[in-house]
């Protein structure tokens, strides 16, 4: 975290628990970010907040060690049920969920409070019986509690601390009614706390905070500078047909550490992974619809070094620690201003600086005075020179990859040159034009007792056909 991005206000100077102070100097956390240092001494006064500070500044770090404190402060009632929670954090995302859990660990590690974590995708019936074990701090995305809760696996009747984290986003995705939903079966707002926090506030989600907290303090930080000072922003002024070329030869000049690249759709997400692969620059797909398991093993070797170059839709843009990315390239500009702010503040994190590179093509150029407006000022227009220009072949786009079936339960990778994920010579399951497998013989010879059975089958049919009377009978 660069000196630059805190304050000269420590941790330690904060009415905390002695094993909470332990676990934030074994993270080496010493002195507080901005937003961390104006939010935790009111919310360890008992008030409700509602936080807004750019995206990498600390917001996680400060509702956790503000609900740790509550909790040790205000013990549970002693006819609490182990199946009732004490704390509920709500996230948008699966990742972000995980990225909570992850740092509550950390900042956690002496204290005796139970984490539990519940998430969409993966692991239904371990998350139930962790559930029904019994946690006092329940972090988690709406669908999938509001599942449990339904079958009556736990209840909130216990609350004492509610967290709302990227409050906007839960708008953005129609999380709101779930969010509802579940805030209405917490005790009322005046027999808990609640904490907010998002990198905007926007009209609704301050009406969605008077609505379920009680009288929240605002607390603003930076907010008139909605991107970081740190990340240097350019714009390329792009034919659809120059950004693959202009990708690759950015990439190459440049030589970035890390990079996330983000798309607007999961079919550009492949064809750029493609011709990324195709010309040596090694990278992986991160989309909403990898699997769950995946997506983990995928973020981690992102996060370790191991993955240079990450394709992303939006569904990495908010909420996902990723220490030193050096680039983001807004390969597709996204509709939403707001996302903007997201995805470039993918780099540039706790104090570190970055470099957010976007392209203006044809297709999506209509967005960028909406980005422009919103962030307070132009961006800097780069021009597009042949130098930049890398030349590709088309035939060197990498197809992705799928996974087909046979009937005995056994899969193989299809060459996806072809229709469904085939190659253009596979017959039926992806099996190639030449041996059927576990025949010996060729295709046509071992597919031949079928046909003869059908077409024996089809003179028995017609044996069977009524005679038809002839006229008179």
């Amino acid at each position: 975290m660069s000196e630059k991005h805190l304050t000269d206000i420590k941790f330690n100077s904060f009415e905390l628990d002695e094993r909470l102070k332990q676990g934030i100097e074994e993270a080496g956390f010493f002195y507080c970010t901005p937003i961390q240092a104006e939010t935790i001494p009111v919310a360890l006064a008992g008030e409700d907040v509602a936080g807004q500070a750019q995206t990498g500044t600390g917001k996680t770090a400060a509702f956790l060690l503000a609900t740790f404190q509550n909790l040790l402060n205000r013990p549970a009632d002693a006819e609490r049920k182990p199946t009732q929670p004490r704390a509920l954090m709500l996230a948008p995302t699966r990742e972000l969920a995980i990225q909570i859990h992850k740092d509550a660990e950390q900042l956690g590690k002496h204290l005796e409070l139970k984490l539990g974590l519940v998430y969409g995708g993966t692991g239904y019936d371990q998350q139930r019986k962790q559930l029904e074990e019994g946690v006092d701090i329940l972090i988690g995305t709406p669908g999938r509690l509001i599942d449990y809760f339904k079958q009556h696996i736990f209840d909130l009747k216990a609350i004492q601390v509610v967290v709302l984290d990227e409050a906007d986003r839960m708008f953005d995705l129609g999380f709101i009614k779930d969010i509802r939903y579940l805030m209405r079966r917490c005790p009322p707002p005046t027999r808990r706390q609640g904490l907010l926090f998002s990198a905007t506030l926007s009209y609704r989600v301050t009406e969605l905070a008077y609505e379920h907290m009680n009288n929240p303090i605002e607390i603003e930080v930076a907010a008139d500078k909605v991107t970081a000072d740190k990340v240097t922003q350019a714009c390329y002024m792009t034919a659809n047909e120059e950004k693959v070329p202009l990708l690759v030869g950015l990439m190459r000049s440049l030589e970035p550490a890390r990079s996330i690249v983000f798309v607007n759709t999961k079919r550009t997400a492949d064809r750029i992974w493609g011709f990324l692969e195709g010309n040596g620059l090694k990278a992986a797909i991160l989309s909403g619809d990898v699997p769950q398991k995946k997506r983990m093993s995928l973020l981690h070797k992102f996060q370790q070094g191991e993955l240079p170059i990450l394709v992303a839709t939006d569904v990495a843009a908010r909420g996902l620690h990723i220490p030193d990315v050096s680039h983001v390239f807004n390969f597709d500009l996204p509709e939403d201003a707001e996302d903007y702010v997201h995805r470039i503040g993918r780099t540039a994190r706790a104090g570190a600086s970055g470099d957010a590179i976007s392209f203006a093509c044809e297709t999506y150029s209509f967005s960028l005075s909406d980005i422009e407006q919103y962030i307070g000022h132009a961006l800097p227009m780069q021009r597009v020179s042949d130098d930049l220009l890398a030349e590709i072949d088309p035939r060197s786009r990498v197809r992705v990859e799928r996974r087909d079936t046979d009937r005995g339960g056994r899969g193989r990778q299809g060459a996806s040159r072809g229709r469904g994920g085939r190659s253009r010579d596979s017959g039926r399951g992806g099996r190639s034009g030449g041996n059927r497998e576990g025949t010996g013989k060729p295709a046509a010879e071992a597919a031949a007792p079928k046909q003869d059975k059908s077409e024996g089958a089809a003179k028995k049919r017609r044996r069977r056909r009524p005679r038809k009377p002839a006229s008179g009978d």
